[in-house]
C-alpha cells in the first residue's frame, strides 16, 4: 500500500485496502489485548503486594474483558468462509396469517436492527411493503460491518411465534411465522445476468418518503425468469439507482443459490447429517402460556424472551457457528 504505483489502479488498489481490513480485524484486537495482558501480569503482582483493594478490582475486571474479547476472536475464528467478512441483505417475509404473521416480521425487524445496532454495523433499509392492518408484509435490510453475513447467516429459515394474539378480542393464543433471508453482499463477483431473463417493473414507492418519492414510479421490482427470485428496491430517490440496487440484490442471490446447491451436492456425496434445510424451521418464540425461545437445530433455550426481542441473539449465533461453522 506505501508503493508508489499503488494508486494506479483504483480497482486492485481497494481490494488490496479490503483485504487489509479484514486482517487488522483480527491482529489490532489480538495486539490491543495482548498488551493489556501483560500491563495486568506486572501489576496485579505488585497491587496484591501492597493490597491495592481498588485496584486489585480494576485489574480483576480488566482480565474478564480479556477473556470476553477472546470468546469474540475465537467466534470470528470460525468465520473463515469466503463470504463471512462481506456486508450481507436480510430479508424477512410474513408467512400466513394475515394480520398476526405481518406484525411478527416487524417485531422480528425490529430485533434484527438492534442486533445490528450491538455489533456497530450500519443498517440501510432497501425495501418495505406495509401490512394492511398492521406490521410489515417484507422488509429487506442491507447490514453492513465486520463479518455482517457470518454472524447472521445462522438466522436463515423460517420463525415461529406463539402469543396471545392482541387482534384478538377473545384474546385466544395464536401461532405465527415469518421466514428469514439472510444474502452475502458479492459486488465484486461476476454473476452472468442476461438482460432478456430479467423483467423488470416500476411502481410508486410506498414509503414515508418526500415529495420526489411518492410521485414518481421510482422503485422497481426485478424478476430473474428462469429462477422465479424477486427482488426490488424503493430506497434511493431515482428509478436508476433502485435498478442498480436490485441487480446487486440478484446476482448476490444467483450466487448463494449455486454455492448452496453445490454445498448440497457435496453434503450428499459426503453422507453430512447435519445439513440445514432452507426455508426450515430454525427457531420457536413462546411468549403465552410460558416463556421461552428455542432453537431447534442447536436446542439452545432462552427465558428472557425480552432480551432476544431486544436483539441478544448471540448465544443462538454463537451456538450454530460452534456446530455448524
Amino acid at each position: 500500500m506505501a508503493a508508489p504505483d499503488f494508486w494506479n489502479d483504483g480497482g486492485a488498489a481497494q481490494k488490496t485496502i479490503e483485504a487489509c481490513n479484514i486482517l487488522k480485524l483480527w491482529t489490532v484486537p489480538f495486539q490491543e489485548m495482548n498488551c493489556k495482558f501483560q500491563d495486568i501480569k506486572e501489576l496485579l503482582p505488585e497491587a496484591y503486594e501492597i493490597d491495592d483493594v481498588e485496584l486489585i478490582k480494576e485489574l480483576t475486571a480488566s482480565l474478564a474483558s480479556i477473556e470476553k474479547g477472546l470468546e469474540e476472536l475465537e467466534i470470528r475464528k470460525m468465520l473463515g468462509g469466503d463470504l463471512d467478512s462481506r456486508d450481507c441483505y436480510v430479508e424477512i417475509n410474513a408467512g400466513a396469517g394475515g394480520t398476526e404473521s405481518c406484525d411478527w416480521a416487524a417485531m422480528l425487524s425490529r430485533m434484527y436492527q438492534r442486533y445490528a445496532s450491538r455489533r456497530g454495523w450500519k443498517v440501510e433499509v432497501v425495501d418495505r411493503l406495509e401490512g394492511e392492518v398492521a406490521g410489515i408484509k417484507s422488509i429487506t435490510f442491507r447490514f453492513s460491518g465486520a463479518f455482517a453475513y457470518g454472524y447472521c447467516k445462522s438466522e436463515k429459515g423460517v420463525h415461529r411465534l406463539v402469543r396471545i394474539s392482541p387482534f384478538d378480542a377473545n384474546a385466544k393464543r395464536h401461532t405465527s411465522f415469518a421466514s428469514v433471508d439472510v444474502i452475502p453482499l458479492v459486488d465484486d463477483v461476476q454473476v452472468n445476468v442476461l438482460p432478456e431473463e430479467i423483467r423488470v417493473d416500476t411502481y410508486r414507492s410506498s414509503g414515508a418518503g418526500g415529495q420526489h418519492v411518492n410521485k414518481t414510479d421510482s422503485a422497481v421490482r426485478m424478476t430473474h425468469i428462469p429462477t422465479g427470485i424477486v427482488v426490488s428496491c424503493q430506497s434511493e430517490r431515482s428509478q436508476i439507482q433502485n435498478r442498480e440496487t436490485c441487480l446487486k440484490m440478484l446476482q448476490s442471490k444467483l450466487y448463494e443459490k449455486e454455492r448452496l446447491e453445490q454445498q448440497q451436492k457435496v453434503a450428499a456425496l459426503g453422507g453430512e447429517k447435519k445439513e440445514i434445510a432452507w426455508g426450515s424451521q430454525i427457531r420457536n418464540y413462546v411468549f403465552q402460556p410460558y416463556t421461552l425461545v428455542k432453537d431447534t437445530r442447536t436446542k439452545v433455550e432462552i427465558g428472557n424472551i425480552q432480551s432476544v426481542m431486544d436483539g441478544e441473539i448471540d448465544e443462538f449465533v454463537t451456538a450454530y457457528l460452534k456446530e455448524f461453522g
